[in-house]
């Protein structure tokens, strides 16, 4: 029992740090892109211990409540997936801290935030299904809701999902807020100045906010991860690359491509849900 605890807080305070350090390499990586210099790796930690120093501006109380509770919500689902617990368990605690975001954002009443609340209420409208689709997907390759079980099998997962990997490496780029699909917030300056559902946010709210970006980050890969870990400990390695390479085809593609309306965006990703994971489900279940 001890023991757990133990890992329950590492969990806790390593997965922030390694989601920073991936936000880093992002930064790095588009400033190469784009022919600048660009911050150093440690940049999103210098920047997160500058917000955390000064005094946030209250809107409201419950505009701070929302993303607080936001945050508890998103370490508890990082907590689930590393400990191996029960994948569907996790995506509706996940969803939970997606819809408290969204009730900060419109606790807010500024134009602005409440224009970026609609927005992520689109966005969730457009990944939600192929998010859900994905735990289903895992249990009728594994029977088994637990990631522990899904990894300790004798296959890897992306054998028999083809599809639904395809659909969700799609939806990414709405969870790690990237272009084209970044339509709430985005990380980059140049693509808007008022910043959709954070616009009333500052300090350590705006701090919270960001770590909590990191938690999603990681709980993003981990399920990249989960689709090609197996019970050989050489295919973790494996794993890993994949999550790398998952993350650095998402920079390339934001970097590639400008933000698209709302209804493309919808469209794309119901389409991709419809065919890739559904398909790949009816196919899954003649050979049950």
């Amino acid at each position: 029992m001890f023991t757990f605890i133990l890992r329950i807080i590492g969990i806790i305070i390593l997965a922030p740090l390694a989601g920073g350090m991936l936000t880093g390499m992002d930064r790095v990586i588009t400033a190469r892109m784009q022919g600048r210099q660009g911050p150093p790796v440690l940049q999103p930690f210098y920047d997160v211990l500058k917000l955390l120093q000064k005094e946030p501006i209250e809107v409201n109380l419950m505009h701070r409540f929302y993303v607080y509770i936001a945050l508890i919500f998103v370490i508890f689902t990082t907590v689930i997936m590393l400990t191996g617990g029960d994948i569907l368990l996790a995506i509706f605690a996940l969803t939970l801290g997606s819809i408290f975001f969204v009730l900060g954002g419109y606790a807010s009443n500024s134009p602005y935030s409440l224009v970026g609340s609609e927005r992520e209420l689109l966005q969730m409208m457009a990944y939600e299904p192929m998010v859900l689709l994905t735990g289903i997907g895992l249990y009728y390759a594994d029977n088994s809701f637990f990631i522990k079980d899904i990894v300790s099998a004798q296959a890897p997962a992306i054998l028999s999902l083809p599809g639904i990997f395809l659909g969700l490496l799609f939806i990414l780029t709405f969870k790690l807020r990237k272009s084209p699909f970044d339509l709430s917030m985005c990380h980059h300056g140049h693509q808007e100045i008022v910043q959709g559902i954070t616009t009333e946010y500052s300090g350590r709210d705006l701090a919270v906010i960001e770590i909590t970006h990191w938690y999603e980050t990681v709980i993003a890969l981990t399920l990249v991860f989960v689709f090609f870990a197996t019970k050989a400990p050489v295919s973790y390695v494996f794993a890993v690359l994949a999550c790398l390479l998952a993350y650095f085809l998402e920079i390339v593609i934001d970097n590639g491509f400008a933000r698209v309306k709302w209804q493309l965006a919808l469209d794309s990703s119901w389409i991709i849900t419809g065919v890739l994971g559904t398909v790949n489900l009816i196919i899954l279940s003649f050979f049950r």
